[in-house]
C-alpha cells in the first residue's frame, strides 16, 4: 500500500484515540503527576484519587493507562467509566456504581470506576457517592475528574489523593503535533504548528483535533488553514482591535470586532478568551492591563449570564476607548 493510501486510511479513524497514550509513561507535560501515580501502581496499591484541572490535559488518559497496567488486557472489565455531566442524577451513584462495586471479579485486588466531570453532579448525588466509597472501599477504588475541585464536597476531598493537573506546556504539544503528522504524512509548516500551540492554549486535545480538521483539506497545514478550520483569529487581528480601542479610535475597534464576528464567524466568547490571553502581550503599562482585565472580566460575566455578546464586546471597547 502506498504512503498517500496508509495516510488518508488513517484519516478514517479519530487521531485522538488513535494516538491516546498507553501508558503513564507516555503521558507528556505532566512527569511530575505521573510519577506519582506510577508509583501507586507499581505497589497495586490504589486509593481514592481526584484529577483537578482544565480539559485535554490528561486526566482521562491518565486513568485508563492506570487501568491498562493494572489488569493488562482486562482493563476493560474492570474499568467503569461514567460521565456525571450526562447523568447528573443520585441515580447513577445508587444504580450503576453499586451494580459494578457488587459484581464478582477474579484475580484482583479491586476495580476501578473513573467518574469523568465530577463536578457536574448534585450535592446529593456526591453526598450517595461519598456513602458509595465507603461501602465499596474494600473491592472498589474511585478516581474522580474534575475542572474545579472546588465543586467537590469536602468529604469527597477528604477521602482522595489530589492531583492538580495544568496546561500542557507549548514544547509537549509541539512535539506531540510533530509526530502525529509525521506518522500521517502531513506537510506541517513552522507557523502552521505556531498556530496549532495557539489555538490549544495548553489543551493537547484541542491540537490534536485541529490538527486533523485540517489535514482534511490537503497534505499540507498551515497557519492559514489551521486559524480557518478552527474558526479562531489571529493573535494580530485580536491586537489590532485593542491597539485601536487604546488609541481612542473606537470606530475602528468597532470595525474590526464586526469583521471577527460577522465575516470570520468567531464567538463572542472565544474573543473574550483570545482577549484575556493576549493581554499582556499588548504593550501596555501595568495600569492599562489592569483597566482591560477588569472589563474583560465584566464582559465574560455578563456574556455568561446570557447577555448579548455583541453588545458587551462593544461595550468593553468603548469603555477602554474612552479611558485612552
Amino acid at each position: 500500500m502506498s504512503e498517500a493510501k496508509q495516510s488518508q486510511g488513517g484519516r478514517d479513524e479519530i487521531w485522538l484515540e488513535k494516538y491516546r497514550p498507553q501508558t503513564l509513561s507516555d503521558v507528556v507535560g505532566q512527569e511530575a503527576i505521573t510519577e506519582r501515580l506510577q508509583s501507586y501502581v507499581d505497589r497495586d496499591d490504589l486509593s481514592h484519587m481526584l484529577f483537578s484541572g482544565p480539559a485535554g490535559v490528561g486526566k482521562t488518559t491518565s486513568a485508563i493507562a492506570i487501568a491498562r497496567e493494572l489488569y493488562g488486557d482486562d482493563w476493560e472489565e474492570n474499568f467503569l467509566e461514567l460521565n456525571a455531566s450526562d447523568e447528573r442524577g443520585i441515580d447513577v451513584v445508587r444504580d450503576r456504581v453499586k451494580s459494578f462495586a457488587r459484581t464478582s471479579f477474579g484475580g484482583f485486588n479491586y476495580r476501578i470506576i473513573f467518574l469523568d466531570e465530577a463536578d457536574a453532579l448534585t450535592s446529593d448525588a456526591q453526598s450517595a457517592l461519598r456513602r458509595t466509597m465507603e461501602q465499596f472501599s474494600n473491592n472498589v477504588r474511585f478516581i474522580l475528574s474534575c475542572n474545579y475541585s472546588s465543586q467537590i464536597i469536602d468529604p469527597i476531598q477528604s477521602r482522595c489523593a489530589v492531583f492538580r493537573f495544568g496546561p500542557l506546556p507549548d514544547d509537549a504539544i509541539e512535539q506531540q503535533v510533530r509526530i502525529i503528522a509525521a506518522n500521517e504524512g502531513i506537510e506541517l509548516t513552522d507557523d502552521g504548528i505556531d498556530a496549532l500551540v495557539y489555538v490549544a492554549g495548553g489543551d493537547m486535545r484541542a491540537a490534536i483535533n485541529g490538527l486533523q480538521a485540517a489535514a482534511v483539506t490537503g497534505e499540507v497545514v498551515d497557519e492559514e488553514e489551521v486559524f480557518e478550520i478552527t474558526s479562531t483569529a489571529r493573535p494580530e487581528e485580536i491586537e489590532e482591535m485593542v491597539t485601536r480601542a487604546l488609541e481612542g479610535d473606537f470606530t475602528g475597534a468597532r470595525s474590526q470586532l464586526d469583521r471577527l464576528l460577522t465575516d470570520e464567524g468567531i464567538a463572542g466568547g472565544d474573543i473574550i478568551d483570545q482577549l484575556h490571553r493576549s493581554v499582556w502581550e499588548f504593550d501596555l503599562g501595568d495600569e492599562p492591563a489592569v483597566r482591560l482585565l477588569d472589563r474583560i472580566g465584566e464582559a465574560d460575566y455578563r456574556i455568561t449570564a446570557g447577555a448579548n455578546e455583541r453588545i458587551q464586546l462593544e461595550a468593553l471597547l468603548a469603555s477602554v476607548a474612552l479611558n485612552a
